[in-house]
């Protein structure tokens, strides 16, 4: 399976601009960018957006009736937040959520290994998580993602980015990658990525299972 990359907003990996604006002004810019200072072509998104998520547990959302990130800035008891070590300082992580949404946290956000967020969040440690949207356990777990209904998060869309030269020089290639655009779903990942990690089955496994599932081997 050919390895994505998530759609940032700066020319340089290294030196991000500020984050933000809609999927498709933020995929024209970096298009430009890359393809002017690095001759790299991003190709059209595959379907997945692996933003940000956060993450309460189902019962606690059917109770609240929460569906929403501003759903939960509503909410009357304060929220115990369980993230990674880079969400608290990341501008698109923490930050953002602050300014965008007000929510009311019991004491500082609980950092933990990404692993362990999960189980955090089924043992009642805390009682909302920052994941990702394509995490595998989203599928299998009563979980709820909270809808980011302000749009506090930049998109983070999966498109497969490749040499200008390569695509050039090497015929098919162009249309070969272009046949992965639209085939996955943030749901269709949470199962895959399952397999992987929940399953312990081997990437090329599975790939190769989706791959011909969706006619395309």
């Amino acid at each position: 399976m050919i390895e994505a990359v998530r759609l940032e907003t700066g020319a340089d990996p290294g030196a991000l601009e500020q984050p933000g604006g809609a999927p498709a002004e933020v995929l024209a810019r970096v298009r430009s960018v890359y393809l002017r200072d690095f001759q790299i072509e991003w190709l059209d998104p595959i379907g997945i957006d692996n933003t940000f998520a956060m993450v309460v547990r189902g019962a606690d959302a059917r109770a609240g009736h929460l569906e929403s990130l501003s759903d939960a800035a509503k909410a009357s008891d304060r929220w115990i937040l369980g993230v990674g070590y880079e969400f608290e300082q990341r501008a698109d992580g923490l930050p953002a959520l602050d300014k965008t949404y007000g929510i009311r946290w019991n004491g500082r956000p609980r950092s933990m290994d990404l692993g362990l967020l999960y189980k955090a969040l089924e043992q009642g440690q805390v009682t909302m998580i920052a994941a990702n949207a394509t995490d595998g356990l989203l599928s299998k777990l009563d979980l709820k993602m909270l809808r980011d209904d302000k749009h506090a998060f930049p998109p983070y869309e999966v498109a497969i980015a490749a040499r200008q030269d390569a695509l050039r020089q090497t015929p098919g290639l162009r249309e070969a990658l272009l046949e992965l655009s639209g085939k996955f779903t943030n749901s269709t990942m949470q199962t895959l990525n399952y397999k992987v990690d929940g399953e312990h089955r081997p990437v090329p496994e599975v790939a190769e299972e989706f791959l011909k599932a969706s006619a395309l081997r």
